[in-house]
């Protein structure tokens, strides 16, 4: 059971992997990594090259995405979707979420980070 490596989009708050990565995961922000500004297909594209579920606000776009992806038949690490909620629940869900998962049940999947 391999544990999830994250990249969190540009619409996640940079804190959130700094948060992350003190209690033990691997997270990383587009911004920490030179990515800022890339298209969404850009950063699926640069998380599937790492290994890494992409954790992103822009739900609408990353579910076409994964359609795509699908429908093409390539793979990715995992689409993690949430509702712009405060950082404190973000991270709630997603240490709950990462508790609960492994990269090998999320691959090629978009799940909801929710109560």
């Amino acid at each position: 059971m391999a544990n999830i490596a994250l990249l969190l989009d540009e619409d996640v708050r940079v804190k959130l992997g700094e948060i992350l990565r003190q209690r033990g995961y691997d997270a990383i922000h587009v911004l920490e990594v030179d990515r800022g500004g890339m298209s969404d297909p850009e950063q699926l594209a640069h998380a599937t090259s790492e290994q890494r579920a992409i954790l992103t606000h822009n739900v609408r776009h990353f579910v076409l995405l994964n359609k795509q992806y699908h429908d093409e038949g390539k793979e990715h690490f995992g689409i993690l979707v949430s509702d712009q909620v405060p950082l404190r629940e973000l991270l709630r869900r997603t240490l709950r979420f990462l508790s609960r998962y492994t990269s090998e049940d999320i691959k090629n999947n978009t799940l909801w980070l929710n109560d």
